[in-house]
């Protein structure tokens, strides 16, 4: 009886035990531990980030941290940190929270355009990644880099097609440059090789021509009449005479810092820079801007035709006037310089 007492005894004791087992297990694995109300909340763990980053970005979101705490270290967690953009649904428990942010990382859509140079670039990628500005601006001007790929610094810009990629959030500068130079050579296809050639120019003298007729006009549907107008002026040896080029080439001396150009003038054109396309024949040596994909393709299929001259309409704001010869382009040029003075707008 004394020996079926102590049996009857430890089968209860061990009940007990495997009932505490099993609540602790509950409590710690499968009861919901999210305090937030929204339907789903965001956590960015940068590279290299230690356990104590992850908690402290977890802490807001959960009711009991404790009991996350004691789950991520049996499940070695907190020594194989992820870096990455997880997703944390409500009413998660601890183990899918530890699942989620352990294999989950979650895409992000980058995208960007319009930047005027590679500094505007590097701060506009770095607020949708994790590689900061000065990790990107380096990358993007490595000499071995840009040498290797037939780039200079001048031309870089025109790697960086515009538009919007899926890349995963601690995405780092080389990887965000090396998949760019993919798409750059994929979007140099056999098709836009030869459009280019036809035109008598090399992808980046096509990106770089594009960037003038995308600062000239936002307009799609004459853009490639523009573009036709600088392909008439390349092939006839004429200087471009393009207004952006002038108002790039001020922007880069320091009395023009900080200042907008509403109206190109004379003193303009005296400013001795390889970008002053009334000064010097042919294209300038780089970007002045990033071009949109539309003034790109805008080049590749250039609009045929006779005219060498182009002026903002006055009575057609964000369109142009074109001109097969120089009085028709005066003409044009003289009713726009009248609506800038009527304007007000001097410089």
């Amino acid at each position: 009886m004394y020996f079926k007492k102590i049996a009857i005894a430890i089968v209860l004791i061990g009940l007990i035990g495997a009932g505490i087992f099993s609540y602790y297990i509950y409590s710690v694995m499968l009861v919901p531990n999210t305090s937030f109300n929204s339907k789903e909340a965001y956590i960015f763990v940068r590279s290299n980030a230690t356990f104590e980053e992850v908690r402290s970005d977890l802490e807001p979101l959960l009711k009991d941290m404790s009991t996350f705490e004691t789950l991520a270290k049996q499940k070695k967690y907190v020594n194989n940190i992820k870096a990455g953009r997880f997703r944390i649904t409500k009413g998660m428990t601890n183990n899918d929270i530890i699942n989620s942010i352990r294999s989950r990382n979650l895409p992000i859509q980058l995208a960007f355009n319009n930047q005027h140079s590679l500094e505007d670039l590097a701060v506009r990628i770095s607020s949708q990644i994790e590689a900061d500005s000065t990790a990107l601006i380096t990358a993007f001007t490595d000499d071995d880099f840009l040498e290797s790929h037939d780039f200079t610094k001048a031309n870089a810009l025109g790697m960086y097609l515009p538009n919007s990629y899926e890349f995963f959030w601690n995405t780092s500068a080389k990887s965000f440059r090396k998949r760019m130079l993919k798409a750059y050579n994929r979007f140099w296809n056999a098709s836009r090789l030869e459009k280019a050639k036809s035109a008598g120019l090399k992808p980046l003298e096509v990106m770089t021509l594009a960037a003038i007729v995308h600062e000239e006009s936002k307009q799609a549907s004459e853009q490639p009449r523009i573009a036709g107008v600088y392909i008439n002026r390349l092939n006839k040896g004429w200087p471009l005479q393009a207004d952006p080029t002038l108002k790039f080439a001020a922007y880069q001396l320091p009395q023009y810092q900080n200042t907008i150009i509403k109206r190109v003038l004379n003193k303009h054109k005296s400013i001795d820079s390889p970008y002053n396309t009334y000064m010097y024949k042919g294209l300038p040596p780089g970007l002045i801007a990033m071009p949109d994909l539309t003034a790109i393709e805008a080049v590749l299929n250039y609009e045929k035709h006779s005219y060498f001259y182009f002026a903002a309409d006055a009575k057609n704001p964000g369109f142009h006037r074109f001109a097969k010869t120089l009085n028709g382009h005066n003409r044009n040029a003289r009713n726009y310089q009248s609506y800038l003075n009527l304007q007000g707008i001097r410089e």
